[in-house]
């Protein structure tokens, strides 16, 4: 079933009486839900969530509507050494899926009740044909947009974690999970998640995910979380769809020297300072600079390109963001009982203006980070988990005892093991103490350092125009230098969405730059002096299949 069959449906679904609502939510039904099985909601079936699963043409909805633009996924984690080879796939397959309804006793009367929360036509449509798929198959369902307090919509635990009743009041939610590590995936299916509103406690689920909690070897990580996967899709405890990619562009002009493209929402080994631009003023064009001010980078440290260009962090990431050599550590060890971690600086280290960068430097960040409200989740759990880390929250002391210096060395030490500290170092950057030491935390993206920020990386802040764009050049004080010859960087002022991307890019101004959008890939592909790699990334859009019964299926 391919472009034209989804065409087709389409069509059909736009003619339907009631099909749209003025607000654009298709709705493929209105008649009530039923109760139908002693488990409480068919869900809790697994032949009905595999049976949904099979009938849904992932192949086709990925060629068709995202233009093949985007990856079939056959697990949360996207494709790379992370993921298990050897997972269950259920490809389209119809006949499979009447079989296994018919063989749970899937009730004819039953009415899925399919929640999402997004605005575009694309998830409309998306969501439009996957109900025309499950007709196909006798299941119907009805679909409908929320609006207001998501999470309390969405992600509430029941009270009985294995039982339930439900705490939310929907069948399926379609949503998307954008990770820095897989434990974001992963995590909230253990029976103990406060934000696991959908699958109930689960024999030795909740003992995989602590294994996968309790180390911080890369290699045993994978190990762990491989087996994760596998249980998932066994179970169909949820129904990933498909992988957003990251769409990577650049330009005839530029030689990247060899660097692998990875996920550009994060930080990761560029290796800019070997890039070659062929342009006589040796300046690189981009986007990303600051509209009313430099993003600080305590939510989404790669969230604009000129963070990580600026700032350094502990230590390095490749392109699959694995944690690697040190960056202003020369090196650095975790202990045998990953409880901590000893960080030694390079010697020499100084900021842009000149002030040395030393290890106060780096407990001031630690501090600053576990001060900062709304910091990103895998950041704040790394940092709260440092010893001493509630004393300092609740000023029964003024620093923070898990956080030793002793010269160049700084050693972090736990009270239980922080599995993503590796990654948290390799994508926070290390920030002044002397330039933000009397800034509030609380709000900190206010403070005037961040109109033209100081920091320690390759790059240093030249000439800012706000909200209409900055340069950087290169700092001949950075601890190497490099075999390239971009000296100066020019970015446009804009967000990660940039709606001057293409025009810029059409005008031979754009030398580097990245994004989600199958829009801005299509139009790029186009043009004669532009590039377009594609990178797999921690971006996967999915169902969460509510297995707890709920008000409209309780007896």
């Amino acid at each position: 079933m391919k472009l034209k069959k989804i065409t087709s449906f389409l069509c059909a679904a736009a003619m339907a009486a009631g099909m749209l609502l003025g607000n654009g939510t298709a709705v493929m039904a209105e008649e009530k839900a039923v109760s139908c099985q002693e488990l409480g909601t068919p869900l809790a079936d697994v032949r009905v969530r595999q049976a949904l699963a099979y009938a849904i043409d992932l192949d086709a909805i990925v060629d068709s509507l995202f233009d093949g633009k985007a990856e079939k996924a056959i697990s949360f984690t996207a494709p790379g050494d992370w993921l298990n080879a050897e997972l269950p796939v259920y490809s389209y397959d119809p006949e499979k899926a009447k079989e296994l309804l018919k063989e749970a006793d899937w009730p004819s009367d039953y009415t899925l009740d399919v929640v999402y929360y997004y605005d575009d036509q694309q998830t409309v449509d998306l969501m439009t044909i996957i109900g025309q798929y499950w007709s196909e198959v006798g299941v119907k369902a009805q679909f409908r947009k929320l609006e207001g307090d998501l999470a309390a919509q969405l992600w509430v635990a029941p009270e009985d974690k294995e039982n339930g009743p439900s705490a939310v009041k929907w069948d399926l939610a379609y949503a998307a999970v954008a990770a820095l590590t897989e434990s974001e995936f992963y995590n909230r299916f253990a029976s103990t998640a406060t934000n696991n509103s959908s699958v109930p406690l689960q024999e030795g689920l909740d003992e995989l995910i602590a294994a996968s909690n309790s180390t911080m070897d890369t290699d045993e990580q994978k190990e762990a979380f491989k087996q994760i996967q596998a249980y998932v899709a066994e179970n169909e405890l949820a129904m990933p769809l498909y992988h957003q990619v990251c769409f990577i562009y650049n330009s005839d002009d530029l030689d990247m020297a060899g660097s692998k493209v990875g996920n550009d929402q994060f930080s990761y080994e560029k290796n800019i300072l070997d890039w070659n631009i062929n342009r006589e003023d040796k300046t690189l064009y981009t986007n990303g600079g600051p509209q009313e001010f430099f993003w600080y980078p305590m939510v989404n440290p790669g969230y604009m390109i000129n963070t990580e260009l600026i700032f350094d962090k502990l230590i390095n990431a490749d392109s699959s963001l694995n944690p690697t050599e040190g960056m202003l550590a020369e090196s650095y060890s975790v202990s045998e009982d990953s409880l901590s971690i000893e960080f030694v600086l390079r010697d020499g280290l100084t900021w842009h203006d000149g002030e040395p960068l030393t290890a106060e430097d780096v407990k001031f960040t630690i501090e600053l980070m576990l001060k900062t409200p709304g910091a990103n989740a895998v950041a704040t759990e790394v940092v709260q988990a440092i010893t001493g880390a509630q004393d300092y929250l609740d000023g029964k002391s003024e620093d923070l005892a898990g956080v030793v210096v002793d010269g160049n060395k700084v050693t972090v030490q736990f009270d239980k093991i922080a599995a993503n500290a590796l990654q948290v170092f390799s994508q926070w950057p290390i920030l002044p103490k002397h330039c933000l030491e009397n800034a509030d935390p609380a709000t900190l993206q206010q403070d005037q350092f961040w109109q033209k920020p100081i920091g320690s990386g390759p790059f240093m802040v030249d000439e800012v125009v706000l909200n209409n764009y900055a340069t950087l050049k290169r700092w001949d004080g950075y601890y190497k230098q490099g075999s390239g010859n971009i000296e100066k960087i020019y970015m446009f002022a804009s967000g990660e969405n940039d709606a001057n991307l293409v025009k810029n890019a059409s005008a031979g101004k754009i030398d580097y730059a990245w994004s989600k959008s199958t829009d801005d890939a299509k139009a790029i592909e186009e043009l004669e002096n532009m590039n377009v790699e594609v990178a797999n990334i921690r971006y996967t859009r999915c169902f969460y299949i509510n297995q707890f019964p709920h008000e409209a299926n309780i007896k």
